[in-house]
């Protein structure tokens, strides 16, 4: 698969069929380390995460999180339900990186979403912060200076995604109104 071609086609994935197969996912960690990162310092580790009650507990993790930033919202118990589900049927894989290293941890997520769409899977990418990152830590038993960087469910799509300039999240902004000459001039 050509590389634009990828970028157009990756979306987030919140409804899988079935994970990756142990050889699709080595690939896809493998294109992860082929990101730069500063002083070739490679701050990257990865946690496969198997066990279905630590599946469990990082999913309940992301339905409290969206369940309480959702808190006055109608339908907050079934946007929370969605993102706990998102972590079924999937390969699960905790993202975690040195001090210092999580911009070129970022890349190496960059790659690993490419990768996932080369290989005709999706990915979705969750994002933990506070006691929620800190319990996830300490679940995934991280070594003193090691932090979590994010979560990756990457498998079988079971949905299509949703298309970025028809997402119910909002329209993607026009290509170009983000780039400036010189200085930052508001439009």
């Amino acid at each position: 698969m050509e590389l634009y071609e990828a970028i157009e086609k990756r979306r987030t994935i919140r409804k899988f069929t079935a994970p990756a197969d142990q050889e699709q996912l080595k690939r896809i960690l493998l294109a992860g380390t082929k990101a730069p990162s500063g002083l070739n310092s490679q701050p990257w580790e990865f946690v496969h995460v198997t066990d279905p009650a630590q599946v469990e507990q990082i999913a309940q993790l992301k339905y409290d999180i969206t369940l309480a930033a959702l808190a006055d919202a109608p339908d907050a118990p079934q946007k929370a339900a969605v993102q706990k589900d998102c972590f079924y049927n999937a390969s699960v894989v905790a993202v975690c990186s040195r001090p210092m290293g999580e911009a070129s941890t970022w890349l190496a997520v960059e790659n690993i979403s490419l990768a996932a769409v080369a290989e005709g899977l999706g990915s979705g990418i969750t994002f933990y912060a506070g006691p929620a990152k800190a319990e996830i830590e300490k679940l995934l038993d991280l070594p003193e200076g090691y932090c979590l960087t994010c979560v990756l469910k990457i498998g079988t799509p079971g949905e299509e995604g949703h298309d970025r300039y028809d997402s119910p999240y909002g329209a993607r902004r026009p290509d170009f109104s983000w780039l400036h000459e010189n200085t930052y001039k508001a439009t």
